[in-house]
């Protein structure tokens, strides 16, 4: 047993993930009321952990989603075979008119002192109508998995997408996989259904399962009803706010025993100060800092969560595990688009302290 964590060595999968497949329509620095054209991102952040996993790390991956049969849900089938990743669908019949639908997020890509803006269309969203008993959770773990992943985003979808979570990482869990579970906090998903408070017994009742959680202290305390640091952070990359936490957090949940994140300040849109910390088995890991001179925000934070399970599932020492999260995540804001253009060399290469001199 390694980081308090007890990883299988092999099995069919190593990374199976579950949650909501979305496109993203990106006008790049053109803001949606003035845009002509659009790139089509294929996204959602359990698919980008698993995206990432198969293409930079060459993991053998997997996710489980709804999948709509009409031309979008083509597209993003195809993505979904471009990354490398296994698909395991629930199936629904579009009407031709009104759904159900693979939903649709719209972020510009802001530029300078102008943020970024996303806002949704998950209307009739298919991922939404999924519930427990959707899956043969014991057929897709049948082979072995080694690690198993899913996110809040899915979780604030709806009243019945919290419960198949649980019923998933109760199944790999009984299979024999790590389970981690990215809180990503979003308030707008979950205002429009309950808010805080149901947040909170949702996302309370699915850490109960939990190994490795991903989240800042936004989201261990909205998310999780966390009480804040007592020590108020000097900057937003100082983790000693998010450390300070870290007790409160174990001590509600004993089962977690990594909790990371990454810490970012935001300097303009396109220039951002990055790190990462984690806490692992009882000990605290800060990576680098580094200046992030960024072309697409989006995805960064899946990259790190990526990185980061790749070194742990790889049994790097935690220290180089953070760090490979922290790379990764970097490199993921240089390209266009939610998912890894990156190899695994190029990431161990910034990982050790490699530069932007030019490759010949």
């Amino acid at each position: 047993m390694k980081y308090g964590l007890d990883i299988r060595p092999q099995g069919a999968f190593d990374f199976i993930s579950l949650g909501a497949l979305v496109h993203r329509l990106d006008p790049g620095i053109v803001p949606f009321r003035k845009a002509a054209e659009c790139r089509i991102h294929v996204s959602g952040g359990e698919f980008n952990c698993a995206a990432n996993l198969a293409d930079c790390f060459g993991m053998k991956t997997a996710v489980a989603t709804a999948m709509v049969d009409y031309p979008i849900g083509e597209l993003i089938a195809e993505r979904v075979r471009a990354m490398g990743v296994t698909p395991f669908y629930k199936r629904f019949p579009h009407n031709g008119v009104n759904g159900p639908n693979m939903a649709t997020v719209y972020s510009d890509r802001g530029q300078g002192v102008r943020p970024p803006v996303v806002f949704y269309n998950r209307a009739n969203e298919a991922a939404a109508g999924l519930k427990p008993g959707d899956f043969d959770w014991g057929a897709i773990f049948g082979g072995g998995v080694r690690w198993f992943h899913s996110g809040g985003i899915f979780a604030s979808l709806s009243e019945t997408t919290g419960g198949l979570i649980v019923e998933a990482m109760q199944a790999a869990r009984a299979a024999g996989a790590v389970v981690s579970f990215d809180l990503n906090y979003r308030g707008k998903l979950w205002g429009i259904w309950g808010g805080e408070g149901r947040a909170q017994s949702i996302l309370g009742r699915i850490a109960e399962n939990v190994d490795v959680l991903v989240g800042n202290e936004e989201d261990l305390q909205k998310g999780l009803g966390i009480p804040g640091p007592e020590v108020a952070a000097e900057s937003k990359l100082d983790p000693a706010a998010f450390f300070g936490m870290i007790e409160r957090v174990v001590q509600k949940f004993p089962r977690i025993k990594v909790v990371a994140t990454t810490l970012r300040e935001v300097q303009s849109t396109n220039r951002h100060r990055w790190g990462a910390v984690a806490w692992i088995d009882g000990r605290q890991y800060c990576s680098p800092l580094c200046d992030l001179d960024v072309y697409d925000r989006v995805g960064g934070g899946d990259g790190f969560a990526a990185g980061l399970f790749y070194g742990l599932l790889a049994g790097e020492e935690p220290q180089e595990a953070v760090n490979l999260g922290w790379a990764h995540g970097a490199l993921v804001t240089t390209f266009p688009g939610d998912t890894t253009m990156a190899t695994l060399a190029q990431v161990r290469a910034f990982a050790r302290g490699g530069s932007a001199r030019i490759q010949r």
